[in-house]
C-alpha cells in the first residue's frame, strides 16, 4: 500500500509491483550451455530470453540470480547518474526515448491551438527546459509564495497558510486528500495522514548509528546552504537549519513506523469534525476544510491521531518564527527544480549521500518525469499510439484470464482454508476489475492554464489543478475509470478499495511481455507480474478487503491464524537475507510484496502448465519450457545497486532487493528444484518443512 502521493489512487491504497523501470530483451545469441543442460544442435534459438545474459559457470541451484543474469550484471555497471541499474531502468530508458520525441515535437510546435493538450504539453516541457529563463528569473516567481509565509502574524494566519501549502503540495506538516472510505468503498472521504518530513523515513531522525548521524549532518549542510541562497546570512541560516531539523524530529517521533502503517485497521479512525476539533484544536479543521473546498464534509478519517495531536501541540507551542521557517524550507525545497541551477545542485549533493549516485541525471530526463507527473494523460495518448498495439492488449487479457483461473483453482485446492472462507475468496477474485494499457476516459485538463512564461508558475498551476481535481470528487460517485499511473509507467498496481489490477502500457513490453516469445517466457515475465498483482488482493493487507473493496474481516479466525502462520515463515525467511554486511531485509515491511511474488510466480507457473498441456513444446536454446519460465522471471529482476541505495531500500521500501525477489520464491518451489535437477545439498534447497507456500 502506498500513501506517499496523496493525490493519486496509489495514495488511497495501492500495492505496486516495484522498482520503477524495466528492460528490452533481444533475440538470443549463441552462448555456452547452462550448467545443467546440454543443448542439442537441432534446438531452435528462442526469442525474448537473452541467454547471453546468463553465467553458465554458476550452479543454478546455488545462486539462481547470478546464473540467470551473471554476465549481464558483470557487463552493465551502474551509470554515474543512477543509484541502481536493471531491466526496469532499461525499459524506462526505451520509453523515455519515445516520450522525449513526443515532448520535443510538442515543444517545437508554437502554433498549437491555445488551451489544447498539445499546447499545454509543449509549453510545460519548453518552459521546463528553458534553463536560461529560469536562471534570469531567480526567485521572482517564488517571491509571492515567500511573501505569504513572511506575512504570517498569528495562529489563524498560520492555519490559513497550512491549507495553502496543501493546495500547492509542498509536503509541509501532513497529507490531506479525498479518497475512498476504506470501510465504505462506494463513498469518498476526507483523509488526513501523517507527513511533513524531508528525510525518507522517520528512523533517519531517530537512529544514532554512524550512518544516520552522517546523513543528518549532510542534511543540516543542505538546509543551511539553501537558506543562504534564499538570502539568510550565515548565522541565521545555521539557526534556521537547526529549527527545521528540530521540528521534523518532533514530527518523526510522533510518526508511526512503516511497518505499523501496513495495518489498515490501525490506521483508520473516523471521527466527526467536532471530535477532531477537540483532539486537534490548533488545526482548526472546520475552517480549514472550508478553505480546502471541503466545507460539506461532516467527518474525517484520521490515519494517525497521535501524530495529529503532536502537530496540534506544535502549532501552539513552537515559536511562530520557527514554523514559518519550516514552511519556507518545504516551499523552496519542493520547487528546487524550477529555481536556478544552484538549488537543484544543492539538492542533488544531499541526494548523493542517500543514494550514492555520482552524477545528476540530465535535465531532459528530470523534466520529462515532471511533465509526465503534471500532464501524463495528455501526452500519454500519443505515447500509446506509438508504443502499444491492440494485439498486445488482447494477448494480455488472455493471460490475465488464465492466471485468474489458476488463482481460483489454487484457492479451491487449499488444504488449510475452510469452505466458508474459500467462498468469500472466490467471490472477491470474480469481482476483480482489470485495466490494461491506458484509461478508457482521459483526464480533462481544460481548467489548467499553462504558458511558456515560467516553469515555476506552470508547476504551481499543475499542483493546484491536481489538488482541485482531487477534492472535487467529494460527494460524487466513485470514479472507477480513474487510473493511478500514467500510460508510459513501467510498473503495475493493485488497489484494494477498487479491487482492481492495473497494467500501464509502459510495462507491456520485453522482458515482461514479448508478442514474439514463447509462452514460457511471457508467463515467467508478464505472467509473474499479473499473478503478483492478483495475489496482492490476498496478501497480508489485501486479504483484509472484501469483494467490494471494503475493509471487512471475511475470514474465520482459524483460517486467519493459519494464514498468519504461513506468512510468519515468509517473514523469517526474508529477515535472514542480508544484501550488505550487518544490513538485513525487513521481513515485516516487505511482507506484502514477498507474498505477492510467491503467489504470483506459483499462479503463472500453473497457468503455463495448463497452456502447454497436451502439446509437444520444443526446447529453445537447449532449455525446457520450465527452465525458460524461471529464467524469464529472474531476468526481469536483474539489477545492480549501489550500497547506499540498498541501505535506503531496506529502510524504506516495501519491496525486497532484486536478488531476493529472484531467489526467495524459488527456494520454496519444488517445481524449480525439479526444473533444474537440484540436489539436497544445493544452497537454494530448503527442507520441505521449511518451505512456505500460501496461495
Amino acid at each position: 500500500m502506498k500513501k506517499n502521493n496523496p493525490l493519486t489512487l496509489l495514495a488511497v491504497a495501492a500495492a505496486g509491483l516495484s522498482l520503477g523501470s524495466c528492460a528490452t530483451s533481444q533475440p538470443v545469441a549463441t552462448t555456452a550451455a547452462p550448467a545443467t543442460t546440454t543443448p542439442a544442435p537441432a534446438d531452435p534459438k528462442g526469442v525474448g530470453l537473452n541467454v547471453a545474459n546468463m553465467n553458465p559457470n554458476v550452479n543454478p541451484c546455488d545462486d539462481f540470480f547470478q546464473y540467470a543474469s551473471g554476465n549481464w550484471l558483470q557487463n552493465n555497471p551502474i551509470p554515474a547518474a543512477e543509484s541502481r541499474w536493471g531491466s526496469f531502468n532499461e525499459l524506462a530508458d526505451k520509453n523515455n526515448t519515445v516520450m522525449r520525441q513526443i515532448l520535443d515535437e510538442s515543444a517545437a510546435n508554437t502554433s498549437a491551438a491555445k488551451g489544447s493538450n498539445g499546447q499545454k504539453v509543449g509549453d510545460f516541457y519548453a518552459s521546463a527546459m528553458d534553463s536560461m529563463a529560469i536562471e534570469q528569473a531567480g526567485l521572482k516567481y517564488l517571491q509571492p509564495e515567500l511573501n505569504r509565509i513572511n506575512a504570517i502574524k498569528t495562529l489563524a494566519d498560520l492555519q490559513k497558510e497550512v491549507v495553502h501549502a496543501q493546495k500547492i503540495q509542498t509536503g509541509a506538516f501532513y497529507n490531506g486528500y479525498v479518497g475512498q472510505d476504506d470501510k465504505k468503498s462506494d463513498e469518498y472521504a476526507v483523509n488526513l495522514y501523517q507527513g511533513g518530513l524531508s528525510l525518507p523515513d522517520r528512523d533517519y531522525y531517530l537512529k544514532d548509528d554512524a550512518r544516520s548521524k552522517s546523513i543528518r549532518t549532510a542534511y543540516i549542510a543542505y538546509l543551511t546552504n539553501t537558506f543562504k541562497m534564499v538570502g539568510d546570512n550565515d548565522a541565521t541560516a545555521a539557526k534556521n537549519a537547526a529549527a527545521v531539523l528540530a521540528i521534523e524530529t518532533k514530527l518523526a517521533k510522533a510518526s508511526k513506523s512503516r511497518v505499523a502503517l501496513r495495518d489498515p485497521n490501525a490506521n483508520y479512525h473516523k471521527m466527526t469534525l467536532a471530535e477532531a476539533g477537540k483532539q486537534f484544536p490548533n488545526l482548526n479543521l472546520a475552517s480549514s476544510l472550508k478553505m480546502m473546498n471541503l466545507g460539506a464534509a461532516q467527518q474525517v478519517i484520521v490515519g494517525q491521531p497521535e501524530f495529529f495531536k503532536e502537530l496540534s501541540d506544535l502549532m501552539k507551542k513552537e515559536p511562530l518564527a520557527n514554523l514559518k521557517t519550516y514552511m519556507r524550507w518545504h516551499l523552496v525545497s519542493s520547487f528546487a527544480s524550477a529555481l536556478p541551477k544552484a538549488y537543484g545542485d544543492e539538492q542533488f549533493r544531499f541526494a548523493q549521500v542517500l543514494t550514492g549516485a555520482k552524477r545528476q541525471q540530465p535535465r531532459w530526463k528530470r523534466m520529462l518525469r515532471s511533465t509526465d507527473g503534471a500532464l501524463g494523460e495528455a501526452f500519454g495518448q500519443v505515447y500509446v499510439e506509438k508504443a502499444f498495439t491492440p494485439d498486445t492488449k488482447a494477448k494480455a487479457l488472455v493471460m490475465v484470464a488464465n492466471i485468474k483461473a489458476a488463482m481460483g483453482e489454487h484457492i479451491q485446492q487449499l488444504d488449510w482454508m475452510s469452505a466458508a472462507t474459500k467462498t468469500e475468496a472466490l467471490k472477491k477474485l470474480a469481482a476483480f476489475t482489470v485495466k490494461i494499457g491506458y484509461p478508457d476516459k482521459w483526464k480533462d485538463y481544460s481548467a489548467l492554464t499553462i504558458s511558456r512564461e515560467s516553469y515555476l508558475q506552470n508547476v504551481l498551476a499543475s499542483r493546484e489543478w491536481g489538488y482541485n481535481d482531487n477534492v472535487s470528487k467529494f460527494g460524487k460517485p466513485i470514479d472507477r475509470q480513474e487510473w493511478g499511473m500514467t500510460p508510459p509507467t513501467v510498473n503495475a498496481y493493485y488497489n484494494p478499495s477498487m479491487n482492481e489490477i492495473v497494467f500501464p502500457a509502459g510495462i507491456m513490453q520485453p522482458p515482461f511481455f514479448d508478442p514474439n516469445a514463447d509462452d514460457a517466457v511471457n508467463y515467467g515475465g508478464m505472467g509473474g507480474v499479473i499473478g503478483h498483482e492478483i495475489t496482492h488482493g490476498f496478501d497480508d493487507q489485501g486479504r483484509q478487503y472484501d469483494a467490494q473493496g471494503n475493509l471487512r474481516d471475511w475470514w474465520t479466525k482459524e483460517d486467519a491464524d493459519k494464514f498468519q502462520q504461513r506468512a510468519d515463515m515468509v517473514d523469517k525467511q526474508y529477515s535472514a537475507f542480508s544484501p550488505l554486511d550487518s544490513v538485513y531485509v525487513n521481513g515485516k515491511l516487505t511482507m506484502g510484496e514477498n507474498l505477492a511474488d510467491f503467489g504470483g510466480l506459483a499462479l503463472a507457473y500453473s497457468a503455463l502448465q495448463k497452456a502447454n498441456a497436451g502439446k509437444q513444446v520444443p526446447k529453445f536454446d537447449g532449455l525446457t519450457p520450465e527452465q525458460r519460465f524461471f529464467l524469464a522471471w529472474a531476468q526481469v529482476w536483474r539489477t545492480n545497486a549501489r550500497p547506499e541505495y540498498l541501505r535506503q531500500q531496506v529502510m524504506t521500501d516495501p519491496h525486497s532487493p532484486a536478488q531476493y525477489r529472484t531467489v526467495g520464491p524459488l527456494m520454496n518451489m519444488p517445481e524449480f528444484y525439479e526444473a533444474f535437477g537440484c540436489k539436497e545439498d544445493a544452497k537454494m534447497m530448503r527442507a520441505q518443512a521449511d518451505r512456505a507456500r500460501i496461495w
